[in-house]
Protein backbone atom coordinates (compact mmCIF):
# COMPACT_ATOMS: atom_id res chain seq x y z
CA UNK A 1 0.00 0.00 0.00
CA UNK A 2 3.02 2.75 0.50
CA UNK A 3 4.05 2.00 -3.04
CA UNK A 4 0.59 2.36 -4.44
CA UNK A 5 0.89 5.74 -2.11
CA UNK A 6 3.62 6.90 -3.79
CA UNK A 7 2.79 5.89 -7.03
CA UNK A 8 -0.86 8.31 -6.52
CA UNK A 9 1.79 11.18 -4.97
CA UNK A 10 4.18 11.09 -7.82
CA UNK A 11 1.84 12.64 -10.19
CA UNK A 12 0.43 14.79 -7.96
CA UNK A 13 3.86 16.02 -6.20
CA UNK A 14 3.61 19.18 -8.23
CA UNK A 15 -0.15 19.81 -7.23
CA UNK A 16 0.48 21.46 -4.16
CA UNK A 17 0.84 24.79 -5.65
CA UNK A 18 -2.29 26.54 -5.71
CA UNK A 19 -3.83 28.98 -8.36
CA UNK A 20 -2.03 28.01 -11.34
CA UNK A 21 -4.34 29.64 -14.41
CA UNK A 22 -2.06 30.71 -17.61
CA UNK A 23 -1.29 28.39 -20.39
CA UNK A 24 1.68 26.20 -19.77
CA UNK A 25 2.51 27.41 -23.29
CA UNK A 26 2.46 31.11 -22.82
CA UNK A 27 4.87 32.67 -20.04
CA UNK A 28 2.84 34.91 -17.82
CA UNK A 29 4.99 38.25 -17.09
CA UNK A 30 3.61 41.67 -16.36
CA UNK A 31 2.71 43.96 -19.06
CA UNK A 32 5.19 46.48 -19.76
CA UNK A 33 5.20 49.53 -17.83
CA UNK A 34 3.27 48.00 -15.34
CA UNK A 35 3.97 48.85 -11.53
CA UNK A 36 6.47 46.64 -9.91
CA UNK A 37 4.96 44.32 -6.99
CA UNK A 38 6.69 43.19 -4.35
CA UNK A 39 6.40 40.98 -1.26
CA UNK A 40 7.13 43.09 2.12
CA UNK A 41 9.16 40.46 3.38
CA UNK A 42 11.04 37.74 2.41
CA UNK A 43 13.27 34.85 4.18
CA UNK A 44 15.20 32.54 1.36
CA UNK A 45 17.53 30.09 3.39
CA UNK A 46 18.68 26.39 2.41
CA UNK A 47 16.58 23.62 3.49
CA UNK A 48 18.08 21.18 5.79
CA UNK A 49 18.31 17.78 4.75
CA UNK A 50 14.86 16.32 4.09
CA UNK A 51 13.22 13.75 6.69
CA UNK A 52 11.45 10.82 5.87
CA UNK A 53 7.43 11.82 5.10
CA UNK A 54 8.40 15.38 5.82
CA UNK A 55 6.19 17.67 3.59
CA UNK A 56 7.88 19.42 0.27
CA UNK A 57 5.58 21.91 -1.00
CA UNK A 58 4.76 25.50 -2.65
CA UNK A 59 1.77 27.27 -1.82
CA UNK A 60 0.14 30.89 -0.91
CA UNK A 61 -0.79 31.54 2.17
CA UNK A 62 -4.54 31.52 3.20
CA UNK A 63 -6.48 34.47 2.71
CA UNK A 64 -3.83 35.93 -0.38
CA UNK A 65 -1.04 37.25 1.74
CA UNK A 66 2.30 35.45 0.91
CA UNK A 67 3.66 32.49 0.07
CA UNK A 68 5.58 29.50 1.55
CA UNK A 69 8.03 26.68 0.14
CA UNK A 70 9.55 23.85 1.81
CA UNK A 71 12.31 21.45 -0.11
CA UNK A 72 11.70 23.25 -2.95
CA UNK A 73 14.49 23.60 -5.96
CA UNK A 74 14.43 26.78 -7.90
CA UNK A 75 13.83 24.64 -11.71
CA UNK A 76 10.30 24.14 -9.71
CA UNK A 77 9.87 27.67 -8.72
CA UNK A 78 10.48 29.07 -12.27
CA UNK A 79 8.02 25.81 -13.47
CA UNK A 80 5.28 26.66 -11.49
CA UNK A 81 5.34 30.96 -11.25
CA UNK A 82 5.70 30.95 -14.85
CA UNK A 83 3.79 28.11 -16.04
CA UNK A 84 5.54 26.16 -18.22
CA UNK A 85 6.79 22.64 -17.35
CA UNK A 86 10.11 22.11 -16.25
CA UNK A 87 11.51 19.96 -19.31
CA UNK A 88 10.90 23.05 -21.00
CA UNK A 89 13.50 25.19 -18.87
CA UNK A 90 17.15 24.57 -20.47
CA UNK A 91 20.46 26.12 -19.78
CA UNK A 92 20.33 25.89 -16.15
CA UNK A 93 23.29 24.84 -13.89
CA UNK A 94 22.62 21.66 -11.84
CA UNK A 95 22.45 23.31 -8.36
CA UNK A 96 18.70 25.02 -9.92
CA UNK A 97 17.24 21.35 -10.28
CA UNK A 98 19.69 20.04 -6.93
CA UNK A 99 19.42 22.17 -4.31
CA UNK A 100 16.67 23.15 -2.49
CA UNK A 101 15.12 25.91 -0.74
CA UNK A 102 12.81 27.30 2.22
CA UNK A 103 11.03 30.57 0.94
CA UNK A 104 8.70 32.77 3.41
CA UNK A 105 6.88 35.45 1.49
CA UNK A 106 4.55 38.21 3.37
CA UNK A 107 2.71 40.78 1.80
CA UNK A 108 1.87 43.91 3.49
CA UNK A 109 -1.92 43.16 2.31
CA UNK A 110 -4.27 40.48 0.21
CA UNK A 111 -3.64 40.23 -3.21
CA UNK A 112 -4.73 38.30 -6.25
CA UNK A 113 -2.96 35.25 -7.59
CA UNK A 114 -1.95 36.59 -10.48
CA UNK A 115 -0.08 39.23 -8.42
CA UNK A 116 1.03 36.93 -6.10
CA UNK A 117 2.36 35.29 -9.01
CA UNK A 118 4.29 37.95 -10.12
CA UNK A 119 5.61 39.18 -6.83
CA UNK A 120 7.23 35.58 -6.66
CA UNK A 121 8.38 36.41 -9.72
CA UNK A 122 10.18 39.20 -9.02
CA UNK A 123 11.66 37.68 -6.32
CA UNK A 124 13.25 35.28 -8.60
CA UNK A 125 14.77 38.28 -10.13
CA UNK A 126 15.99 39.88 -7.18
CA UNK A 127 17.00 36.93 -4.91
CA UNK A 128 18.25 34.46 -7.38
CA UNK A 129 19.22 37.19 -10.53
CA UNK A 130 17.19 35.16 -12.84
CA UNK A 131 16.85 36.65 -16.32
CA UNK A 132 15.90 34.62 -19.53
CA UNK A 133 14.28 34.32 -22.80
CA UNK A 134 11.67 32.30 -24.35
CA UNK A 135 12.06 30.42 -27.51
CA UNK A 136 9.60 28.75 -29.74
CA UNK A 137 10.16 25.96 -31.63
CA UNK A 138 7.49 23.12 -33.68
CA UNK A 139 7.24 20.20 -31.50
CA UNK A 140 4.68 17.56 -30.24
CA UNK A 141 1.71 18.53 -28.14
CA UNK A 142 -1.39 17.22 -26.97
CA UNK A 143 -4.18 19.67 -28.00
CA UNK A 144 -7.37 19.55 -25.45
CA UNK A 145 -10.45 19.78 -26.95
CA UNK A 146 -13.87 19.18 -26.10
CA UNK A 147 -15.44 15.53 -27.55
CA UNK A 148 -17.80 14.79 -29.18
CA UNK A 149 -19.65 13.48 -26.51
CA UNK A 150 -20.14 16.93 -24.73
CA UNK A 151 -18.56 18.72 -21.94
CA UNK A 152 -19.11 17.01 -18.66
CA UNK A 153 -17.36 19.19 -15.65
CA UNK A 154 -19.57 21.62 -13.67
CA UNK A 155 -18.97 24.82 -14.01
CA UNK A 156 -18.33 26.79 -10.55
CA UNK A 157 -18.73 30.46 -10.61
CA UNK A 158 -17.68 30.69 -6.69
CA UNK A 159 -15.20 33.27 -5.31
CA UNK A 160 -11.84 32.65 -5.45
CA UNK A 161 -11.41 30.79 -2.13
CA UNK A 162 -7.47 30.31 -2.35
CA UNK A 163 -7.24 26.65 -1.97
CA UNK A 164 -5.17 24.32 -3.84
CA UNK A 165 -7.66 23.20 -6.90
CA UNK A 166 -6.47 19.69 -7.56
CA UNK A 167 -6.28 17.26 -4.70
CA UNK A 168 -5.38 13.34 -5.35
CA UNK A 169 -6.06 10.35 -3.30
CA UNK A 170 -6.17 6.44 -3.65
CA UNK A 171 -9.62 7.18 -5.12
CA UNK A 172 -8.57 9.36 -7.39
CA UNK A 173 -8.22 13.06 -8.11
CA UNK A 174 -10.73 15.94 -6.88
CA UNK A 175 -10.80 19.43 -9.00
CA UNK A 176 -12.73 22.10 -7.10
CA UNK A 177 -12.93 25.82 -9.08
CA UNK A 178 -9.72 24.26 -11.69
CA UNK A 179 -9.50 26.67 -14.72
CA UNK A 180 -8.94 25.36 -17.99
CA UNK A 181 -5.19 25.98 -18.36
CA UNK A 182 -4.77 24.88 -14.90
CA UNK A 183 -6.33 21.31 -15.91
CA UNK A 184 -3.76 21.51 -18.84
CA UNK A 185 -0.54 21.96 -17.01
CA UNK A 186 -1.85 18.76 -14.34
CA UNK A 187 -2.69 16.56 -17.56
CA UNK A 188 1.13 17.50 -18.71
CA UNK A 189 2.36 16.38 -15.41
CA UNK A 190 0.46 13.31 -15.58
CA UNK A 191 2.14 12.77 -19.31
CA UNK A 192 5.58 13.63 -17.79
CA UNK A 193 7.08 10.54 -19.39
CA UNK A 194 5.43 11.37 -23.04
CA UNK A 195 7.21 14.87 -23.02
CA UNK A 196 4.03 16.37 -24.78
CA UNK A 197 2.75 19.64 -23.55
CA UNK A 198 -0.91 19.40 -23.11
CA UNK A 199 -2.48 22.93 -25.46
CA UNK A 200 -5.92 24.29 -24.25
CA UNK A 201 -7.78 24.14 -27.54
CA UNK A 202 -11.46 24.14 -25.89
CA UNK A 203 -12.30 27.71 -25.92
CA UNK A 204 -13.87 27.26 -22.52
CA UNK A 205 -12.81 29.94 -20.56
CA UNK A 206 -14.40 29.24 -16.84
CA UNK A 207 -13.40 27.29 -13.78
CA UNK A 208 -14.74 23.98 -13.57
CA UNK A 209 -15.02 21.18 -10.89
CA UNK A 210 -14.87 17.25 -12.19
CA UNK A 211 -13.61 13.83 -10.92
CA UNK A 212 -11.09 12.28 -12.46
CA UNK A 213 -10.26 8.45 -12.10
CA UNK A 214 -7.23 6.73 -14.23
CA UNK A 215 -4.86 4.36 -14.35
CA UNK A 216 -1.81 5.73 -13.91
CA UNK A 217 1.66 4.76 -15.33
CA UNK A 218 2.52 2.03 -12.99
CA UNK A 219 6.83 1.77 -11.47
CA UNK A 220 8.63 -1.36 -12.56
CA UNK A 221 8.73 -4.37 -9.38
CA UNK A 222 5.19 -3.27 -8.29
CA UNK A 223 3.39 -5.36 -6.63
CA UNK A 224 0.27 -5.40 -8.29
CA UNK A 225 -1.74 -8.35 -6.14
CA UNK A 226 -1.44 -5.67 -3.53
CA UNK A 227 -3.16 -3.27 -5.30
CA UNK A 228 -7.10 -2.52 -4.22
CA UNK A 229 -9.59 -4.42 -5.88
CA UNK A 230 -10.64 -3.01 -9.16
CA UNK A 231 -7.23 -0.36 -9.62
CA UNK A 232 -6.19 -2.06 -12.69
CA UNK A 233 -9.70 -1.84 -14.32
CA UNK A 234 -9.21 1.86 -14.16
CA UNK A 235 -9.29 3.64 -17.62
CA UNK A 236 -6.41 5.02 -19.38
CA UNK A 237 -6.08 8.65 -18.42
CA UNK A 238 -6.75 9.50 -22.39
CA UNK A 239 -10.90 7.35 -21.79
CA UNK A 240 -10.60 9.13 -18.16
CA UNK A 241 -10.46 12.42 -19.76
CA UNK A 242 -12.77 11.70 -22.59
CA UNK A 243 -15.58 9.54 -20.89
CA UNK A 244 -15.52 10.89 -17.38
CA UNK A 245 -14.56 14.83 -18.33
CA UNK A 246 -16.06 15.63 -22.12
CA UNK A 247 -12.80 16.18 -22.97
CA UNK A 248 -10.04 14.99 -25.82
CA UNK A 249 -6.60 14.72 -25.81
CA UNK A 250 -5.00 14.78 -29.56
CA UNK A 251 -1.12 14.58 -30.01
CA UNK A 252 -0.51 16.48 -33.21
CA UNK A 253 2.42 19.06 -34.14
CA UNK A 254 2.50 22.84 -32.46
CA UNK A 255 4.76 25.24 -30.83
CA UNK A 256 6.02 24.20 -27.78
CA UNK A 257 7.65 27.19 -25.81
CA UNK A 258 10.83 27.09 -23.74
CA UNK A 259 12.47 29.14 -21.27
CA UNK A 260 15.90 29.99 -21.57
CA UNK A 261 17.51 30.79 -18.51
CA UNK A 262 20.58 33.60 -19.18
CA UNK A 263 21.72 34.32 -16.23
CA UNK A 264 20.99 33.03 -12.14
CA UNK A 265 22.59 32.47 -8.70
CA UNK A 266 22.53 31.03 -5.44
CA UNK A 267 21.05 33.79 -2.92
CA UNK A 268 24.46 35.84 -1.24
CA UNK A 269 24.32 37.30 2.12
CA UNK A 270 24.10 41.02 -0.03
CA UNK A 271 21.22 39.65 -1.56
CA UNK A 272 19.64 38.80 1.65
CA UNK A 273 20.17 41.95 3.40
CA UNK A 274 18.67 43.71 0.23
CA UNK A 275 14.98 42.43 1.65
Amino acid sequence: MRDLLRLVAAPFAFCVLFGIAASAQELAMAPPGSPRLSFDVVSVRPSAPPQPRQPCFIKGTPGGFGYQARCINVKTMIALMYKIPARQITSSPSWVNDELFDIDAKADKAYSLDDLHAMFQDLLADRFGLRFHTEKKEGNIYALTIDSSGLKMKPNTSAENFQIPFQGSIDGFTGIRVPMNYLCWQLGQFLQNDERPVVNMTGLTGNYDFKLVFLPELPPGIDKDALPPGFLDRPSLFTAVREQLGLKLTPQKGPVTYLVIDHIEKPTDKLRHLL
